[in-house]
């Protein structure tokens, strides 16, 4: 039974009013609760290992605008999602849960969690890196990680302010790590690093301020961590490059793609024993000294290990890659839910009927020399597309091909 867990929240504006109901509520159904305060989402997880609770409970919006909250809740250490968040929502709504007399247990964790990464991460030279923390959670251990692992840090908005007054926390959306760019290329940086609001999501450039997207992050993480591993599984999202699974082959590994989400993801490192995992939105999931879950902070220490271990540029560690041409996750708006569900719907038996598909997420149309993705979004009333091919030409094709189908299945914004 679960009668002990960990509680974290991230630095919005509302998360202390959050924190404080939901201790309140915890506390009256006799739950013993572990408050650690203001964290990154990382420490929230490493708590579920560090400390003697049962699971956990961050709040946090993430990478979301700054009005928005909510909770990521584990029990034990796995993830809770999905239907079992409606089984939670059903049990509020009957009124069926415990009455009891808990307790409130302060809890200063930094110490062990510093402790913790300094022993797991050595690094053989101090690399020159920029690291912006977008004044998320990320501003609260990053500036002192850093520094004690004898990295050469610059640090961008590493004051705490769920205002996000400098930019929006969400580094893989160009226009947000404008700021890290520049000072990579003004300091002559190996490179620059960026976190979401909760730093569960890391954003990568290389030395010359170009982006390393997720799954190219993916891929040098694989390169470097497969050869232990011979045979060993990557899992990544739908959304990830064709020349991902390829690079995946060429370094011993199996390719296992899987649906968009990084509970969804965890889940499957979990029941495949995955080395690594990752996903397009910068999730990245190491299971290879480490046990497996998404913390930014951690994933970007390990990259700092890898470059420190050779004078090579970071982006040197893509050399050899297939150059494809893709376009950036595209969002097409639907009127509703409803909407989005049936257009997909559609889109998928289409697609699978006439063409080669992957549908383990919505409809990943392989042509041979390109592919096509439409799926659903978790979270709103969109499709998200994206498309990949050997030339620009026939990227606008199969861009053209999928985007006509769909606006025939129904009332779409593109």
């Amino acid at each position: 039974a679960v009668n002990k867990i960990s509680v974290g929240g991230d630095v919005r504006l509302h998360t202390e009013q959050l924190r404080a109901s939901l201790l309140k509520g915890l506390v009256s159904t006799g739950m013993k609760v572990v408050d650690l305060g203001a964290v990154p989402t990382g420490m929230q997880y490493f708590s579920l290992y560090q400390l003697d609770v049962q699971g956990g409970v961050m709040i946090t919006g993430s990478h979301n605008p700054p009005e928005f909250n909510g909770f990521k809740i584990s029990l034990g250490t796995a993830p809770v999602y999905g239907e079992e968040i409606q089984k939670i929502r059903q049990l509020i709504e009957a009124d069926d849960f415990e009455q009891g007399e808990g307790s409130v247990e302060k809890y200063d964790l930094y110490p062990e969690y510093y402790q913790d990464m300094t022993d797991r991460i050595k690094l053989a030279r101090p690399v020159k890196v920029v690291v912006d923390c977008g004044n998320g959670a990320g501003s609260l251990v990053a500036c002192e990680l850093f520094k004690r692992l004898g990295a050469d840090a610059t640090m961008l908005f590493c004051e705490p302010d769920g205002s996000f007054p400098n930019h929006h926390p969400d580094p893989t959306v160009v226009d947000y790590i404008q700021d890290l760019i520049r000072k990579v290329r003004e300091t002559g940086a190996e490179l620059g690093i960026g976190y979401d609001g909760d730093a569960d999501r890391i954003g990568v450039v290389d030395e010359n301020g170009e982006i390393i997207f997720g799954d190219k992050l993916v891929l040098i993480f694989a390169r470097e961590i497969l050869p232990n591993y011979p045979g060993g599984q990557v899992v990544f999202d739908v959304k990830c490059s064709q020349a991902l699974p390829e690079e995946i082959r060429k370094s011993g590994g199996q390719p296992l793609m899987w649906k968009t989400g990084h509970s969804l993801l965890k889940n499957k490192i979990k029941e495949t024993g995955a080395p690594l995992g990752g996903e397009m939105s910068g999730h990245i999931f190491i299971n290879d000294k480490f046990p497996g879950y998404d913390d930014a902070v951690y994933v970007s220490a390990r990259l700092l290990e890898i470059i420190s271990q050779s004078d090579k540029k970071i982006s040197a560690y893509l050399d050899g890659v297939t150059p494809y041409h893709s376009t950036p996750e595209i969002r097409v708006e639907c009127a509703s839910d409803q909407d989005k569900f049936e257009i997909t719907r559609k889109a998928v038996a289409y697609f699978k009927k006439n063409y080669e598909v992957i549908d383990v997420d919505g409809v990943r149309i392989q042509f041979g020399d390109g592919w096509g993705l439409v799926r659903a979004s978790n979270t709103q009333p969109v499709i998200v597309v994206r498309f990949e091919a050997q030339t620009p030409e026939r990227l606008a094709e199969i861009q053209s091909l999928v985007v006509g189908k769909l606006k025939e299945f129904g009332e779409v914004k593109i």
